[in-house]
């Protein structure tokens, strides 16, 4: 198999808590993820994801882990995921785990020896220090915890619950090369890794910047993307993955990099990362306020973006393509139009343009079904504790709930975490019992049941994609040319690989787009081979004209024109 073999791929990312649950106690667990593989395969996708499963006191949903070699029993056994890798594997699917090694749990063996005195042979392991500095925790409230026992502070970026690990200590790094590792032997294919280009702290850890309002002062800009996360990424890839002979695959997560430093972890003679998750995008619609405060987002300023990385990584680097994750809101509440007229079309049109642009698309549980944000009204409706740090911190300082509710209910996590909408019926199929958190009142009508096989659907454009990704080259490793970038309204690109061209057109509008008529010009007799519906495809061919939310690819031989 080619080592680019993920340029052709799609992977599809659960997040196991949410997505099935088979023993009637409220979460999904890992016997949930092996009754539905059936679900991916029929979706044709080539890569499971699997969210942290690792043993865990759960403080943030599994990523912060106790025991890197064991299983959560919340999720099963370390024999489930063994039955769940081999699998998938017989279904043609690879596995890849989360890797979280900016920190671990406080519950972890490696932290508890570490606390426990000042000479403690791990003391080194993570960032003690008399006095802290001013540095913010990105979960809110300050990044250090004093510790009783012998009266220093720990470093946590995090939750006070996931203290920092010390990169720059050889035996952490060695001892992370050996539990991955391990789960290489155990027949994983991979790893994602989780904001892995924080790992590299500054010498002597100064204060960070304190912006109005803000009484702590900013971490990120002093240890995202620092220098020796390449050599680290390096010595990883050399240490545990250059022996092995079969093909793996590595995704960085990486908050704030750029698609300069995108284009030097992902180039492949450099041995660091096959792909990045790149944030830019999802990043847009933040205002000064931060993450809860809303900003305006255009689609030609969503395009702009997306369009700058395709053209800037089109020599050298790869990309992760997504809109949906477990850490941002639904795409089509974001992104799309969740009314219930244009839901369905628009949950189409976003697949449309990310399948068919370059690098490789990731499919997160339920975004195939076109599941929507939550209509949230209450604090105790909230489970992320991003989301309830936030609510306790604003409302200490006397800002009432109601004024946090509509940055809450755009970007929460939690919108991302109701379970998956596996029919109309009670708690959405998802468990028998009752479940961690809410299902989403519209599983009703937005749900696999009632779209697997369902000519229209949204789950069998997304199936169409993939298939197409899977069969066409100009796809997974043509070029791309942005089109039309002065439109308002109309999303359009083409890709060629050798003597075969597409052209992809979208409309991000309800009202009907014109298509500018040199956009179509020598496309008579083009085969539209993805469509979000017949009107979208015949509009185009014979009027010019694409209907509102839809979307085509047009297939021809030739070359596109500059």
């Amino acid at each position: 198999m080619p080592r680019d073999w993920f340029r052709s791929a799609v992977v599809y990312q659960v997040y196991p808590r949410s997505f099935a649950d088979s023993d009637g106690d409220g979460v999904g667990d890992l016997r949930g993820v092996i009754d539905h593989l059936d679900h991916l395969a029929a979706l044709g996708v080539d890569v499971l994801w699997l969210s942290p499963v690792y043993t865990s006191p759960q403080d943030d949903n599994g990523y912060d882990i106790s025991d890197y070699r064991g299983i959560d029993p919340l999720f099963g056994t370390l024999e489930d995921l063994d039955e769940l890798v081999g699998r998938a594997h017989g279904l043609g699917i690879r596995l890849v785990m989360d890797l979280v090694v900016n920190h671990t749990s406080d519950e972890h063996p490696w932290f508890v020896e570490s606390r426990s005195s000042r000479d403690n042979d791990r003391r080194g392991w993570y960032f003690w220090r008399a006095e802290p500095n001013n540095w913010g925790s990105f979960f809110s409230g300050p990044a250090w915890e004093r510790d009783e026992r012998t009266g220093e502070y720990y470093l946590h970026l995090f939750s006070r619950k996931q203290p920092d690990l010390v990169w720059s200590e050889p035996a952490v790094r060695e001892a992370v090369h050996e539990m991955m590792r391990w789960w290489l032997d155990r027949g994983v294919d991979g790893f994602r890794m989780d904001v892995i280009n924080l790992i590299d702290k500054p010498d002597g850890l100064p204060d960070g910047e304190v912006k109005v309002g803000d009484p702590w002062g900013q971490a990120f800009p002093l240890v995202a993307t620092r220098p020796r996360v390449h050599d680290y990424l390096h010595e990883m890839y050399e240490q545990v993955f250059a022996d092995h002979d079969r093909p793996f695959l590595t995704v960085g997560e990486m908050p704030g990099v750029t698609v300069e430093q995108a284009r030097l972890f992902t180039d492949p003679a450099r041995r660091e990362v096959d792909m990045v998750f790149q944030f830019e995008h999802v990043d847009l619609d933040k205002g000064p306020g931060g993450k809860f405060d809303v900003a305006p987002l255009t689609m030609p300023e969503l395009r702009a973006n997306l369009m700058r990385w395709q053209v800037e990584l089109a020599e050298v680097g790869w990309n992760s393509l997504y809109w949906d994750n477990h850490d941002q809101p639904r795409a089509v509440s974001r992104f799309g139009d969740d009314d219930p007229v244009w839901r369905e079309r628009s949950a189409k049109t976003l697949a449309t343009v990310l399948h068919t642009l370059r690098g490789t698309p990731y499919v997160y549980q339920g975004e195939e079904l076109g599941m929507t944000n939550v209509p949230f009204s209450a604090p105790e409706d909230f489970r992320d504790i991003e989301s309830l740090n936030y609510i306790e911190e604003q409302q200490e300082l006397g800002v009432p709930f109601e004024e946090l509710l509509p940055g809450l209910r755009f970007r929460s996590r939690d919108n991302a975490r109701t379970p998956v909408q596996w029919t109309g019926g009670e708690q959405a199929g998802f468990t028998t019992g009752e479940p961690w958190i809410p299902v989403a009142p519209n599983h009703e009508e937005i749900n696999a049941e009632s779209q697997v096989g369902v000519e229209g659907s949204v789950f069998e454009h997304y199936r169409a994609l993939i298939a197409l990704r899977h069969e066409e080259r100009a796809v997974s490793h043509g070029s791309v040319t942005p089109l039309a970038m002065d439109h308002p309204d109309l999303w359009a690109f083409g890709r060629q690989h050798e003597g075969t061209r597409l052209l992809v057109l979208a409309s991000f509008s309800r009202e009907p787009v014109e298509v500018p008529p040199e956009l179509l010009a020598g496309w008579e007799g083009a085969e539209a081979v993805v469509a979000t519906s017949g009107d979208a495809a015949a509009g185009v061919l014979s009027r010019g004209v694409l209907p509102g939310w839809e979307s085509v690819v047009l297939r021809s031989s030739g070359t596109l024109a500059g």
